[in-house]
């Protein structure tokens, strides 16, 4: 295990580079609440926390595999994983953090237009509410 990257993995960073392109500016590997639950990309000023999971440790209902050796092991395992994420998605809304969450097979551009789109409506939010606290 290891061998398994926490970040930098290459669905990440192929979508990481589009929204780059697109002149967002993010945090990587960041923890949003704090503690060490930590998403892939946090826009911190929009409060949005990106999360792009692999399909064998996060559960994927197209392509996610059981292991045949050690499955003892591993499926108690790979169900925490999946009952943390759905932990962390309930705490990040909580405080008030939109949680985008998105599979590792899924299209970049695809991926790289929501978070544009989620993080510039945020944007907008905020300000429209910030302008009815002046007034």
């Amino acid at each position: 295990m290891l061998a398994n990257r926490r970040r930098d993995t290459s669905p990440e960073l192929v979508v990481r580079r589009r929204i780059h392109a697109m002149g967002l500016r993010y945090r990587v590997d960041f923890a949003p609440i704090g503690g060490r639950r930590r998403a892939d990309i946090v826009f911190t000023k929009q409060r949005v926390a990106i999360f792009i999971d692999g399909c064998f440790w996060h559960g994927c209902p197209q392509h996610a595999t059981l292991p045949k050796r050690n499955a003892d092991y591993w499926i108690p395992k790979l169900q925490r994983n999946m009952q943390r994420d759905r932990e962390t998605d309930e705490a990040l809304r909580e405080a008030s953090w939109i949680v985008l969450r998105f599979w590792e097979h899924e299209d970049p551009a695809v991926i790289a237009h929501a978070i544009a789109h989620a993080v510039c409506s945020s944007t907008a939010a905020g300000a429209d509410s910030g302008r009815a606290d002046q007034g």
